[in-house]
């Protein structure tokens, strides 16, 4: 399996004939990709989460594309309602697991807010935002592995029985702190989840996310794990 990241918590996962892009967030809206939405091509989509930066581009992709799309049912039933084809979606809850020929994507929890956007001229204005369910973390098996990505979350406890219930190969953690858990906290959950391999996400994105990615490296080098940083852009085998 081979994952490309966008930079942010954008990411694609591919193995055989499937690309799975993740919170689809790209050029120019997110100042550190370097794929526009017209450059991706995926066969499914999943969403942690309506905030902006983490759907700005689902829907454009999801219709020039026709891939299939993976969120939370009031998420789900957004996409539907901005002209999402019904039959491209699967509306899981947490604890929901959706299946294809290649694997599988699970909704687990995730401490933060979810609202989508309300504004074409304002797409990340918060207040013109719809509070729309919950956030949720997902479990992706493909390729062999099981990739966890924890969305935009704090730490929290739970993080322990996600990584026993699903013995993680590999976790996807926001480290930018402000919006999402530091890189300190991050840390923490590594231990927790007890993954093989940690790529942080969710930071550097804006000035409020900027941080040490190489300190988070070397803290996680103290435990005995290992952190694969990815620049914007780059694919390589997991």
């Amino acid at each position: 399996m081979e994952i490309t990241y966008h930079g942010h918590s954008c990411f694609e996962l591919s193995h055989g004939d499937a690309r799975l892009l993740v919170d689809p967030f790209l050029a120019p809206n997110n100042p550190l990709a370097k794929a526009t939405a017209e450059e991706v091509e995926p066969t499914h989509i999943a969403l942690t989460h309506g905030h902006a930066d983490h759907v700005a581009d689902a829907v454009p992709v999801a219709k020039r594309t026709g891939a299939h799309c993976v969120a939370m049912v009031e998420v789900a039933n957004w996409l539907d309602g901005q002209g999402v084809e019904l039959e491209n979606i699967s509306d899981p809850n947490l604890g929901g697991t959706v299946r294809f020929d290649w694997g599988s994507i699970k909704l687990v929890p995730a401490w933060h807010t979810n609202t989508v956007p309300g504004s074409d001229e304002k797409p990340f204005s918060a207040e013109l935002g719809t509070p729309m369910g919950v956030p949720a973390g997902l479990v992706i098996e493909m390729g062999g592995l099981t990739v966890y990505d924890a969305g935009d979350t704090c730490l929290f406890g739970d993080m322990e029985l996600i990584g026993r219930r699903h013995r993680v190969d590999v976790a996807l953690l926001p480290i930018g702190g402000h919006y999402t858990m530091d890189r300190e906290d991050a840390a923490y959950a590594a231990e927790l989840i007890g993954a093989q391999r940690i790529i942080p996400i969710h930071y550097d994105t804006f000035p409020a996310i900027e941080t040490d990615v190489a300190a988070f490296t070397e803290d996680l080098a103290r435990k005995g794990i290992d952190a694969l940083v990815l620049q914007p852009g780059t694919t390589t085998a997991l």
